[in-house]
């Protein structure tokens, strides 16, 4: 005869263990959509992974181990005593049976220990010191290769269940792609900032963004260009030694380089004593012409800061500056091997040519610059120039300062 009482007490207890079960898969999917909706770098993420493994496992302790050759290196942990942090670090786990997180890198799948007590082949002093009885280990693949392992464990025996398992297999399983795009994210940021050695800040987010192919495929667009070069310099490099003539040059980009960033600029080329700047593009920069100007008195105060030293030394050199704002094509130019992002267009011409034509400590402004900027700087006509490849002449205006609010 059935007893009716025990079938009852039966269906609570399923009823309950089904209602945990669902709370945990709810837990993890929160945890997931998280990760997934999250720009955040990898280390933030392996912590968030360690606590919420702890969380869904009952556990006392969680440990993050990643890959590196043949060894599992801890990098995130939760309710880990100090020691065992340290030992972890100092002995980092090796591929092999000694450890629940070698037995999963041998064989990319879960591992469970019930008590590693009574286990023959466990032996790794650092869980020891932790006095954990029960471990499971889960593997995070990417694409079928094993960038880390997720550990779990309970200081008394009480060993994982099969629907546990399966649980926190899922739950890794969904943290490699997590961790997948957080090492990506950390990857672009590393050769943006590499990038950034090479060109200007604004074309090594270009080359990364999702508007690149249409941006240097070439397209048309309102920009401001400031041209600089040093007055003086051509007699300078016939005269100086080589390393003399280096350490001016350095000097003179170091100065020039730091205010072009910090004006928003976009260094276009920099050749000898020759710099070419462009504001507006890639990124749209409102207000651009007044960048361009508050760039060009900062270049020249600096350079004047530093031909008092130069002119210590018996070499006379100055700045002279040009800014034009007009329209102009820019995009990909070069070969392949070789590819810049270029400007073309009369606009980068006139620019260098009012430098060209600008005495020492001069910034000149075509008409259209001088339009944009009237009424927040103090600058006055200077003369008509005939300038190579301009058929009419050209009216300048000397910019002088700008006008304080």
């Amino acid at each position: 005869m059935t007893d009716v009482g025990s079938d009852d007490a039966r269906v609570v207890e399923l009823t309950a263990k089904l209602r945990e079960l669902r709370g945990r898969q709810d837990a993890i999917a929160e945890v997931l959509q998280d990760l997934a909706r999250s720009r955040m770098r990898l280390q933030p993420i392996l912590d968030r992974i360690a606590n919420a493994a702890t969380l869904l496992c009952r556990s006392d302790y969680s440990l993050i181990h990643l890959t590196e050759g043949e060894r599992l290196y801890v990098q995130a942990m939760v309710g880990v005593p100090p020691a065992v942090m340290e030992y972890e670090r100092l002995h980092p786990p090796e591929f092999g049976v000694q450890t629940v997180a070698g037995r999963v890198a041998l064989t990319k799948r879960p591992a469970h220990i019930p008590d590693v007590a009574a286990d023959p082949d466990y032996d790794y002093p650092g869980i020891k010191m932790a006095e954990v009885r029960s471990l499971l280990g889960l593997p995070v693949l990417i694409e079928d290769e094993l960038v880390g392992v997720v550990q779990v464990g309970r200081r008394e025996v009480r060993p994982f269940d099969p629907e546990e398992i399966e649980l926190m297999a899922t739950f890794a399983n969904q943290c490699a792609i997590a961790i997948g795009n957080a090492k990506l994210f950390e990857t672009v940021e590393r050769q943006r900032l590499q990038l950034a050695r090479f060109v200007s800040p604004e074309i090594g987010a270009l080359l990364s963004s999702e508007n690149s192919s249409r941006l240097l495929a070439g397209h048309r667009a309102y920009i401001t260009v400031a041209y600089f070069d040093l007055r003086g310099f051509t007699a300078f490099a016939e005269t100086a030694e080589p390393e003399e003539l280096i350490e001016v040059v350095r000097q003179y980009h170091e100065a020039v380089g730091g205010l072009v960033v910090a004006h928003r600029g976009t260094l276009e080329h920099f050749a000898g004593d020759g710099l070419m700047v462009f504001f507006n593009d890639p990124a749209p920069l409102p207000d651009h012409e007044f960048h361009a100007a508050k760039l060009a008195l900062g270049v020249r105060e600096r350079v004047g800061e530093l031909s008092a030293a130069w002119r210590k030394r018996g070499h006379e050199l100055g700045l002279g500056a040009g800014i034009a704002a007009g329209h102009a094509t820019l995009g990909q130019i070069g070969f392949e091997g070789r590819y810049d992002y270029g400007v073309l267009g009369t606009v980068t011409n006139l620019a260098a040519r009012l430098s060209d034509a600008a005495a020492t400590g001069q910034i000149l402004l075509n008409q259209r610059a001088y339009a944009a900027l009237e009424d927040r700087v103090h600058a006055q006509r200077a003369a008509e120039l005939e300038m190579k490849g301009f058929s009419h002449r050209v009216q300048a205006y000397e910019l002088v300062r700008l006008i304080e609010p």
